[in-house]
């Protein structure tokens, strides 16, 4: 039997992204990431229940407050994962989880700085650490250091050269400087070093497009993205929905703020979504709208 390519395309599309579920079992409100993209945090019993996880070897990253950070392979056809954490006494480890806490829980410049100050602990106890650089330069963007946090990323990669997730950054931090040349090719770079999988690049190049008004080329990042993140990120599907609305395709948009609403029902988007909604729909169905 011969396929046309376009068929081969769409079978090996299957075969990569048919989805199955998986129960990972370890220590209680532990952060997990698959494929170093984050899932969410283990319950107070230790497990978190992936609905999504595309077909084939994996590896599963774990990390709790007091415990040793752990990564193990998950195996094609597995439905659960045992994680087994070992408490740790490093106490450069110690200050970067708090560090990582404190950046989660900061919302204004003070705490940020408090966050930064945690991280540059961390790596005074140890200077080649990696993942408490690339901490430090997300805290760093946020305050509009960017200087600083890109220093934060050439030290981060004196020890670890190929690193996809700081070359997202770096791409973020150029976008921010509107360098936006500069800022793609690190999300290029950072696309290769991940295997193809860094969906924060794809939302940074949709923004980049989005700055320059190819809404077509943005919607293409954002749906990539959302292949990579299985869900665990609904917001991507407010922009997308808004990008649709910029090419004026309606029936897309609705179907991408319905999603949202389906995911984040009480998000921070949501009411404004719900305020729109009811005329999109009119507009997908061809209904004239009257001022």
């Amino acid at each position: 039997m011969k396929f046309g390519f376009a068929v081969l395309l769409l079978l090996v599309a299957t075969s990569v992204y048919a989805q199955t579920g998986l129960t990972i079992t370890t220590e209680p409100n532990a952060i997990v990431w698959v494929d170093d993209i984050r899932r969410g945090t283990t319950d107070a019993s230790g497990k978190l229940t992936l609905n999504k996880i595309s077909a084939g070897r994996h590896s599963v990253r774990v990390r709790a407050n007091g415990f040793k950070e752990s990564t193990a392979a998950l195996l094609p056809g597995r439905r659960a994962l045992a994680v087994r954490l070992v408490a740790t006494t490093d106490r450069a480890e110690l200050k970067f989880q708090e560090a990582e806490a404190a950046r989660e829980k900061a919302r204004d410049d003070t705490s940020l700085k408090e966050a930064a100050d945690l991280y540059h602990d961390a790596i005074k106890l140890r200077p080649a650490f990696p993942a408490a650089q690339i901490g430090l330069a997300r805290v760093l963007m946020s305050l509009n250091e960017f200087k600083e946090a890109h220093a934060a990323i050439d030290a981060a990669r004196q020890t670890r050269p190929a690193y996809a997730e700081a070359s997202a950054i770096e791409g973020r931090l150029y976008r921010e400087e509107a360098f936006d040349d500069e800022a793609v090719r690190s999300f290029r770079r950072a696309i290769r070093e991940g295997g193809g999988v860094q969906p924060e690049a794809y939302v940074g190049m949709a923004k980049v497009w989005e700055d320059k008004g190819q809404f077509a080329e943005a919607i293409l990042e954002y749906k990539k993205a959302l292949v990579q993140l299985s869900d665990s990120e609904p917001v991507i599907y407010q922009m997308l929905g808004a990008a649709y609305e910029k090419v004026e395709k309606p029936k897309e948009a609705v179907a991408a703020y319905e999603k949202y609403l389906q995911l984040a029902p009480n998000g921070s988007y949501a009411a404004a979504i719900r305020s729109i909604l009811e005329q999109l729909k009119r507009e997908a169905a061809g209904e004239q709208i009257i001022p």
